[in-house]
């Protein structure tokens, strides 16, 4: 007995040296932060401060230096994200990660991101060429000169870094137009619904923004188009494609004049809403040059300071949610499969073939064919060919190949130099340059708010938007007739914008931004309003402003769409005494959306078990991939203003009415919340479900989430200013996927005043004591101060890193 003691306790011992040894050595990947290194490729010397915070000060003698400096620091802190990300926009996932990627590198490749963007860089200044040149020879400078082993991720997947390309910084950027431009994939929602709905059901499903006139074809129009569709591969689409970020993961920002605010300058507040993720998207940085004095959130992978301010000025953006997109469905020549109709007569597709290399398993090769509109993604199954196999014909689940399915979007043009226009807003003095830099910004299009030193206010939405000849883009529609054409694109002048209105005020949540008598359309898929109308009230509370009440009002988690679904639920009617003690919650509350409260819970609940009651019937096997938030739709339901009875099921010969559907989802709601919390119903808190999930990309679902993903309950939800979206179809509904990541706010009486917070942390190194030191204080809603100030970014910093030329 006592050896076999002996013997497991010496296990255990040489267990834990081996794992320290294996932490130990796993830590050396961590970057060195103070000291002098030596590398090729800067000028002078350049020194890197990181302040208390883990922000690095950037201070060099060049533009250039300072730009490889920040690519350095990128790579230093960032090096796994930025080699997932360039995997992403160049479909090159599957070589790391085998084939359980392999249909989304089949999509990127069909859309050619990676190429497109190699061609654009013949439309880039030479000075934009040469800063986008200097950020990358930064992190190859890194590559170069690091000691150690590799982030984890790599030793894991066991494979190197090859050098970054200024390519990919290009493709990066194309991918954040993806994400926040997903109006194709609603195309293609549609046209799948409209082989099941009629016109009528199709125009109260997807509404108006309220106060506009309805938009729906003709019954006629939308025979013929379902005739087409029926030919067309939807599902088979829509299950490969990689989805945008959901509807409504949107955006705030807001700026008042000098006199709305305390200081008699102009305040700015902006937080934007996109995926949760661990490492964050944002990292912050200060660059420090002649002609460049800007700080702010960049986007590792990228070389500017994309949301931020300069010493004179400061920027915030939102996404205005325009259709930029459009699929055609283009005819194929019967007696010719390598061909299509156009209004002149057949031509040849482009075809350009693909090769993507699998982790562990044999190359695939794709072939991939081009019509004047864009790539065909509905080839994304097509077997695998050669090139000489000019007919590419559909794989097994397509309906046949007389139809394909093209996809036009602005930022497939190889003339977008949006990066050029990012770089050059870092350098501008006053709205004039600002301006300037503005109109080489084309996708993805944002609402940009702008606020300067001398008092002036504004907003610009910058973007290639397409002029068509017909249609509104909502559905797919016929290409070789040239009808649904696009004409060109707005002009510059003629996009929103404002400067110093009378209202000393601009709002902008994703919400409609333009007038009525507006001479050309923008979109039809704007937000909701309930984050822009919070917004404008609690900004009419007060005369002045100060940088505290703008943080007030970014964490307020007053929810104006559960006000207005609140009457419904209240007017359930209970049939058990759990279900009264579960409804006694609600007497007293208001819609706001309290991590500590039960009401919020049931509240989410109920309108989860709704919203199928609603409308599962109708759409049947088609429910699931449209099950999500659609407010204005249900609220048009429950106050009976829809044009087709909902609330009763067709499945059964009864007549069911909406307060039966009220009573039911509430039966559910409160039964569901009882078997997971309990039956105390005053025990319930929402912050108990509505975990904020900041999950790693790859490690997130191994072994290792609990190294790598960050939990945080939070209050909130999909429509309030703290907006806090969660996902109803997820094994856990209540959970959080999206919002505000980056916060902040500038005062531009005095720019060292502003603040900015983001989450989980600066550095993507999961063994880093900062990878998620900013966490708390982001669920809590306080900042980090923004500042140039030498005298305070100085006290506590972290450490100096000086990088000296070779020469």
């Amino acid at each position: 007995m006592l050896r076999l003691f002996r013997f497991l306790l010496g296990f255990v011992l040489l267990l834990g040296l081996l794992l320290g040894g294996a932490f130990i050595y796993l830590r050396l990947s961590l970057p060195k932060l103070k000291g002098e290194l030596v590398v090729a490729g800067v000028q002078a010397d350049v020194t890197i401060l990181r302040d208390r915070n883990a922000v690095p000060h950037i201070r060099a003698q060049t533009q250039e230096d300072a730009l490889f400096a920040l690519g350095f620091v990128h790579a230093q802190d960032r090096l796994w994200q930025m080699e997932f990300q360039r995997r992403v926009a160049s479909g090159r996932l599957s070589e790391v990660l085998g084939s359980a990627t392999l249909n989304t590198d089949k999509f990127i490749r069909t859309l050619g991101i990676y190429d497109v963007s190699e061609r654009s860089k013949q439309y880039l200044s030479p000075r934009t060429l040469g800063k986008l040149q200097a950020y990358v020879d930064g992190i190859n400078s890194y590559l170069e000169t690091r000691r150690g082993p590799l982030p984890p991720e790599f030793l894991l997947l066991r494979f190197e870094p090859a050098p970054f390309t200024i390519t990919d910084v290009i493709a990066w950027g194309k991918m954040m137009a993806w994400d926040l431009g997903g109006n194709w994939d609603d195309e293609l929602l549609r046209a799948r619904q409209s082989q099941i709905l009629s016109t009528a059901q199709l125009q109260d499903f997807w509404p108006p923004y309220p106060g506009d006139a309805p938009i729906a074809l003709s019954d006629t129009q939308q025979t013929t188009l379902n005739q087409l569709y029926a030919h067309l591969p939807l599902e088979l689409l829509w299950s490969v494609s990689p989805k945008p970020l959901p509807p409504g993961a949107g955006s705030n920002n807001w700026v008042v004049s000098g006199e709305r605010s305390v200081s008699g300058l102009p305040l700015l507040a902006n937080d934007p809403h996109l995926g949760l993720q661990s490492p964050s998207l944002w990292y912050f940085a200060r660059l420090d040059a002649p002609g460049l004095q800007v700080m702010g959130a960049s986007l590792p992978g990228t070389p500017a300071i994309l949301l931020g301010r300069t010493d004179t000025l400061a920027w915030g953006f939102t996404n205005t949610n325009p259709d930029v997109q459009d699929l055609f469905i283009e005819r194929v020549n019967p007696d010719n499969p390598a061909e299509y109709e156009t209004p002149d007569g057949f031509e040849a597709f482009t075809v350009r073939e693909e090769v993507i290399k699998v982790k562990g398993e044999e190359d695939v090769r794709l072939l991939v064919r081009e019509s004047r509109h864009g790539p065909v993604i509905s080839d994304v199954n097509a077997a695998a060919q050669g090139v000489a196999e000019a007919s590419a014909e559909m794989a097994d689940g397509a309906a046949d190949s007389t139809y394909v399915i093209a996809f036009a979007w602005t930022t497939l043009r190889e003339d977008d130099v949006t990066v050029q226009a990012s770089l050059n807003m870092n350098t501008a003095r006053n709205v004039d340059e600002f301006v300037t830099a503005l109109r080489d910004f084309q996708s993805p299009q944002q609402n940009i708010v702008y606020a300067d030193t001398t008092g002036n206010i504004g907003f610009y939405a910058p973007a290639r938007v397409p002029v068509r000849a017909n249609g509104d883009g909502s559905m797919p529609v016929p290409g070789w007739s040239g009808e649904y054409d696009w004409q060109g694109f707005i002009p510059f002048r003629d996009l929103p914008q404002a400067f110093n209105p009378e209202s000393g005020q601009i709002v902008t949540a994703n919400h409609k931004i333009t007038p009525d008598d507006y001479p050309y359309f923008l979109t039809r898929d704007w937000s909701e309003p309930y984050r822009a109308e919070r917004i404008e009230a609690l900004l009419s509370r007060m005369t002045q402003h100060s940088v505290a009440s703008f943080a007030q009002i970014q964490a307020d988690q007053h929810s104006l769409m559960a006000e207005a679904f609140l009457p419904f639920l209240l007017s359930a009617r209970p049939e058990t005494e759990a279900g009264r003690q579960a409804q006694a919650q609600l007497l007293a509350w208001d819609g706001t959306m309290n991590a500590n409260d039960a009401a919020p819970l049931l509240f989410a609940a109920w309108y989860r078990e709704l919203s199928p009651l609603i409308y599962e019937d109708e759409l049947g096997e088609l429910f699931q991939d449209s099950f999500g938030f659609r407010p204005l739709f249900m609220h048009s339901v429950l106050t009976g203003e829809s044009r087709h009875d909902w609330c009763d099921d067709v499945r059964t010969t009864l007549k069911e009415d909406c307060q039966s559907r009220i009573d039911l989802a509430f039966t559910r709601a409160s039964a569901y919340l009882s078997e997971r919390y309990g039956a105390d119903t005053s025990a319930w808190r929402w912050g108990d479900a509505h975990i904020a999930n900041f999950d790693h990309d790859v490690l997130g679902q191994t072994p290792l989430k609990a190294l790598t993903n960050v939990r945080l309950p939070n209050g909130g939800d999909a429509f309030t200013v703290n907006a806090a979206r969660f996902d109803m179809r997820a094994a856990a509904p209540f959970e959080q996927t999206t919002g505000p990541g980056f916060r902040a706010v500038y005062d531009l009486s005095n720019l060292d005043n502003s603040v900015f917070m983001h989450a989980p942390g600066q550095s993507g190194n999961p063994l880093s004591r900062r990878y998620q030191n900013y966490a708390q204080s982001w669920a809590e809603v306080t900042y980090l101060p923004m500042s140039m100030n030498d005298a305070a970014i100085t006290q506590k910093a972290i450490g100096t890193l000086t990088l000296q030329p070779a020469d």
